[in-house]
């Protein structure tokens, strides 16, 4: 006889998180932004094909990250609980598969942007807490497996001192459980630089910076339709950090080199002492399907990028700056769409406020009429200008296009798809936008008849959205009405249906309602 499989497993799984525990205590005691499990997670997203990416976050939305986490979390309790098992015939198979994880770990790590040496420090502890608990635990357990198979024992007078052990197993586990749970709490007392960051952020002033305010023309007066400024909290979140990086305006700096003719290095001082350029201006994800909500338009605060790369001196022949995350994230950028004279900018500052930080605090870009995977990078601390075909950003690796720009798009906000709605006069809204284009018409279709023309709001610049409106006399039952956009240069948008791989989304957006009696 021996003890029972499930408390070999038991040990396996205690021991493995007591290792997990500290490695985050000591990861969050140095600062380091990444545990090893959220390093793991990131490998996963860097690895994971885009239109793999791509299905995941058409399902799960903002929770993929949380999902991901979790999955990893899951996946490595199953081969603790393994190691524990493995205990029970040998002690080295279970410090090899332990020593596996710890070596997944590393390269996890070392393959984040920065870290060095010292970053490794959370796995060697983690590793040695997972062996000295493991031992710890199976201790007692083998001493019950001695005690059921004395050769001296005689019938019936095992089964009290096997007890015993194994008792002690289970409060030495429950003990050390607890532990863990608290290094764990502590450790994310500890590491919450991210609250002392978000006091700095708020008690931040930033001398330039307007409150936004909102043209009344810009309304079209219909209840449902997306405000013309979308509120902060609301503004979609799209990045590739598992923990987003918590940066002090203090030790933020961004680094301008390659092919210029003088390298800038800036400081978070240095660049709210330029001068200041302001507006509106909407930003779209190229994963935003046709009638999606992965777009807002907000009052960004920045530098124009333009100037300063006119100080550094573009040299002839380079056509694309390679801008780098805090975080690792790459994108490449068409030179030309940073220089002429759309406002792109290091942004400091989203509707009146400073950057939250899960919008790139202290400093992002931002550069209308291109999509975010090519543009929009939060957090951005080095620019290489260079050539595309020279590098390889992020998202161009798994297959997205290389130069992004944004497509003309139309969205029906009201009524929504399954409404129902009194008969009569139905008013029918949305936003439609063309950044650094402009929108010149909408136009709706319902139940398969013609096209015809709604009414526009006013919008102060081509790089913001548009609100529209169209109101129609409807007959009681089920309806379908669809809309389309015509830019400032006369373009229609394509009814052609097109998928967001691999430079956005195409389609006319259309809803399904019922009008009651």
């Amino acid at each position: 006889m021996s003890a029972p499989k499930w408390t070999w497993s038991l040990a396996g799984l205690v021991a493995g998180a007591a290792g997990l525990a500290t490695s985050f205590f000591v990861a969050m005691a140095m600062t380091i932004r990444e545990s090893p499990v959220v390093a793991v997670a990131e490998l996963v997203i860097r690895l994971t094909p885009g239109a793999v990416a791509e299905k995941v976050i058409s399902v799960l939305g903002t929770n993929d990250k949380p999902f991901l986490v979790l999955m990893v979390l899951l996946l490595t309790g199953l081969v603790f609980a393994w190691a524990g098992r493995l205990a029970q015939r040998s002690v080295w198979a279970s410090a090899i598969v332990f020593a596996a994880l710890g070596i997944l770990g590393a390269v996890a790590v070392a393959l984040q942007r920065g870290t060095g040496v010292v970053d490794q420090l959370p796995i060697l502890v983690g590793f040695v807490t997972w062996l000295v608990a493991l031992s710890l635990l199976t201790a007692p357990l083998q001493r019950a497996e001695q005690a059921l198979a004395s050769p001296s024992s005689t019938a019936g007078t095992p089964a009290r001192p096997a007890a015993h052990h194994r008792r002690s197993f289970l409060i030495g586990a429950g003990a050390m459980g607890a532990v863990a749970l608290a290094v764990w709490f502590v450790g994310d007392i500890v590491g919450r630089g991210r609250r002392h960051v978000e006091e700095t952020r708020r008690l931040l002033r930033l001398n330039g910076v307007s409150e936004p305010a909102v043209p009344a023309s810009t309304r079209v007066g219909v209840d449902g339709v997306s405000p013309w400024m979308t509120p902060t909290s609301d503004f979609y979140r799209i990045h590739t950090a598992i923990v987003v990086p918590t940066i002090e305006p203090s030790d933020w700096q961004l680094r301008i080199h390659g092919m210029v003719d003088k390298e800038i290095v800036l400081s978070y001082q240095d660049l709210v002492a330029r001068e200041f350029t302001e507006g509106w201006i909407t930003l779209n994800c190229v994963s935003n399907t046709v009638g999606g909500n992965l777009v807002g338009n907000a009052w960004w605060s920045g530098v124009r990028l333009a100037d300063i790369l006119a100080e550094a001196g573009v040299q002839d022949g380079a056509d694309a700056v390679l801008q780098t995350s805090d975080d690792g994230w790459t994108c490449g950028t068409p030179v030309a769409a940073l220089t002429d004279d759309r406002n792109a900018m290091l942004a400091i500052a989203m509707n009146g406020k400073p950057l939250p930080i899960d919008h790139g605090f202290p400093v992002r870009t931002i550069v209308p009429g291109l999509y975010g995977y090519v543009s929009a990078t939060k957090w951005v601390v080095d620019m290489e200008v260079t050539q595309f075909s020279k590098i390889a950003a992020y998202w161009t690796e798994k297959g997205w296009g290389e130069k992004g720009p944004v497509k003309m798009a139309s969205r029906i906000d009201v009524p929504r798809a399954g409404d129902e709605v009194p008969a009569g006069s139905v008013a029918i809204g949305g936003v439609a936008w063309s950044q650094h284009t402009g929108i010149s018409a909408v136009e709706i279709a319902y139940d398969g008849g013609d096209w015809q023309p709604a009414e526009l709001a006013g919008a102060p610049t081509d790089d913001a959205w548009v609100q529209w409106k169209a109101v129609v006399d409807l007959e009681k039952g089920d309806h379908v009405v669809r809309v389309r956009a015509t830019d400032k240069d006369g373009l229609v948008q394509t009814g052609v249906e097109r998928d967001v791989l691999p430079d956005g989304a195409t389609g006319w957006h259309t809803v399904g309602f019922t009008v009651n009696a």
